[in-house]
């Protein structure tokens, strides 16, 4: 998996101690501009999904080789690839997304993730050179996530949960009998583990140990004989401190803590002494992944509202060196680490606005880095592309909101474009500089877009993440009125043809905004969105749980929250046309919310549709289900804020 999910998301959900978001200077809307561009025309949505994506990549032992994830085909399957260029070679086929790959130490096999229907995730191995997969675990109800192989090859780890699982716990699975023996037996309901690494010697596993909603974390080393756990970064009161990799020789962790102010900074941590050697100390969110083999260096992060760079820290001088990659959203790529087995090169991913994400090799000896992958069709050029301006506004109390904007070219400042407010998922998650089909589609067919990180987004400290606890839909929603209010400003959009879209909390998000602020919003599409927090109780998988008890509290003692924060209550209000798009085997939010809203929204008599996905999780993998979301999205938008004719849009 991408270092983004992996170091970013999982460990910056983290609920540091608080202090100010980062000063950001306020954007003038006059100052943004649609580009004069005889080239730009609407990009193909086919195109958008044909441009691959890359979603996770593992070293070979020999460094020779690195499988990818990508959906080259329309699934996202196994591909190998030669490190030094080529083209890849298909190593699995299935329908079902392919997730986190990991070759044995021998080379032979490789053992990945993979979600039947988008359901749980079960483990697969399939030999390196090709052939049949082969089924490792067999519980239907349980997931499996973060497998790694013991440096001996004698067994593998992972994170074990699932419906029927009280917490994520660490497991074991043995190589020869494929016997799984859990290792940690989380007692509290409030607390889940996951796994980090293991011990060069194949004797230790390296866990972090995390409160839900992930106010306090630390690291502990589990003896894999005997399940005995140490507690190795002890700490007093609420203090995050969460490993992302270890040193081969077992002398320092790296990763995310807010022991210093408040803030996520890159760390590294003496386990003997108790230590931390602080890698960045400035405003933005930061994180350390990974060691070289030869554990001189660290890799780290700085996610600067948005953007990110990367960084190599020498250990011995204390100095920092700044990765040269483009500017955009550059990541940490590989599982477990992003350093081949020699030390000498680094597997990083880039991607911009106009650019869809490739893997680079870096060399960490001096030189250029060398694109190992080249993902986009010949159609999806960035010079034919609108491309994305980073803009700062003023939310309703005075709150600085970041956002990204994706203004058409060759538009008239005459306020007579449409527009979509873009709502990210989480709700602790961030839009990045980053490759969005979305936008691109809607932004180059002349709609205004915005991407805002509003208040309970990630990156921007603790007082703004816990900004909408137990207020959801309240003040973030609010951020989203005021970023369509931004648009207005800019002199381009017309205020009665603005439409919000999002998927997850996204979509919930969208399902609030025509409930709660109904004449601000002439069309909405949600993807996956919760419609009532307190049906959503009921059946809620671990993943939601960890979510909602920090941030809604607790169902029955906060019923009033639930209900007020549940876009079911708005019914009555609501006025804008809307789209309900859901895979049928979503495991985090069922399909059974967006059937609950259909029927509401129907027997009230309002303008609603639904298209539901068979086959398809907690967001869409295969490539014609994208294609038709984003389609029936468009003509959505097209027949709502365009005044289409109904003859060129009437199927949803």
């Amino acid at each position: 998996m991408r270092w983004l999910a992996v170091a970013l998301i999982l460990v910056s959900v983290l609920l540091s101690a608080a202090v100010p978001a980062p000063e950001r200077a306020i954007t003038n809307p006059a100052s943004v501009r649609s580009a004069t561009n005889p080239a730009a025309h609407p990009v193909p949505i086919p195109d958008l999904f044909y441009t691959r994506d890359n979603t996770a990549a593992s070293w070979s032992p020999d460094g020779h080789k690195i499988v990818i994830v990508t959906n080259f085909t329309g699934r996202y399957n196994l591909w190998l690839v030669n490190a030094q260029g080529g083209w890849p070679i298909q190593l699995t086929q299935s329908n079902d997304h392919q997730e986190r790959p990991i070759w044995s130490p021998d080379g032979r096999w490789i053992v990945y993730e993979s979600g039947h229907g988008g359901g749980h995730l079960a483990l697969y191995a399939v030999p390196a050179d090709g052939g049949q997969p082969v089924p490792l675990t067999n519980e239907p109800d349980a997931s499996f996530a973060r497998v790694m192989f013991a440096p001996d090859g004698h067994a593998l780890a992972f994170d074990r949960g699932g419906k029927n699982a009280s917490s994520e716990d660490i497991a074991v699975l043995d190589w020869k009998t494929h016997a799984i023996r859990q290792l940690t037996h989380e007692a509290t309901k409030d607390h889940f583990w996951q796994l980090v690494a293991w011990s060069s010697d194949s004797r230790f596993l390296y866990a972090n140990r995390y409160q839900n909603g992930f106010s306090d974390g630390s690291v502990w080393r589990i003896d894999v004989a005997t399940g005995n756990a140490k507690e190795l970064t002890p700490h007093n009161g609420n203090v995050l401190v969460a490993a992302n990799g270890v040193s081969p020789d077992g002398r320092w962790l790296a990763g995310t803590s807010n022991a210093l102010d408040g803030q996520d900074h890159a760390m590294i941590y003496d386990v003997a002494r108790h230590a931390y050697t602080w890698l960045d100390k400035g405003p933005w969110q930061a994180g350390a992944v990974a060691f070289t083999p030869n554990s001189k260096r660290a890799a780290y992060f700085i996610n600067a509202d948005g953007r990110m760079d990367l960084y190599l820290y020498d250990i011995a001088s204390g100095r920092s060196e700044k990765l040269a990659m483009p500017l955009g959203l550059n990541d940490y790529a590989g599982w477990p680490t992003p350093f081949s087995s020699d030390g000498t090169r680094l597997l990083v991913s880039h991607q911009g606005s106009s650019e869809p994400e490739d893997y680079w090799i870096y060399p960490v000896a001096g030189g250029k880095p060398r694109q190992l992958t080249f993902s986009a069709l010949a159609s999806i050029r960035p010079d034919t592309l609108p491309a994305s301006q980073l803009v700062h506004y003023r939310s309703f109390d005075g709150t600085v909101i970041s956002a990204f904007v994706w203004m058409p070219a060759n538009l008239q400042r005459d306020g007579s474009a449409p527009a979509v407010v873009l709502a990210h998922g989480g709700p602790a998650g961030q839009w990045m500089d980053e490759f969005d089909p979305t936008a691109l589609a809607l932004a180059s067919r002349g709609y205004g877009v915005i991407a805002p990180n509003v208040r309970g987004s990630i990156g921007y400290g603790k007082a703004f993440e816990q900004a909408n606890v137990k207020d959801l839909g309240g003040g973030d929603l609010k951020d989203e009125v005021y970023a369509a209010k931004f648009l207005v400003a800019t002199g381009y959009v017309n205020p009665t043809k603005i439409g919000i879209t999002g998927e997850s909390y996204g979509g919930y998000m969208a399902l609030m905004a025509i409930g709660k602020t109904p004449d601000s919003w002439a069309a909405a599409v949600d993807e996956s969105g919760v419609f009532n927090w307190l049906t959503m109780a009921k059946h809620q998988n671990r993943a939601l749980e960890k979510m909602n008890d920090p941030r809604l509290g607790n169902p029955i003692r906060d019923r009033k929250i639930y209900e007020a924060d549940s876009p079911i209550t708005y019914v009555g209000q609501m006025k804008a046309p809307l789209l309900i798009l859901q895979g049928d085997n979503d495991p985090i939010v069922p399909k059974e919310e967006a059937t609950q809203a259909l029927k509401a929204l129907k027997d009230a008599g309002h303008v609603v549709a639904a298209h539901f996905y068979p086959g398809e999780g907690h967001g869409l993998d295969k490539r014609d289900d994208q294609i038709d979301a984003l389609q029936r999205t468009v003509m959505w938008f097209d027949r709502y804020l365009k005044n289409a004719p109904a003859s060129a849009s009437s199927s949803y």
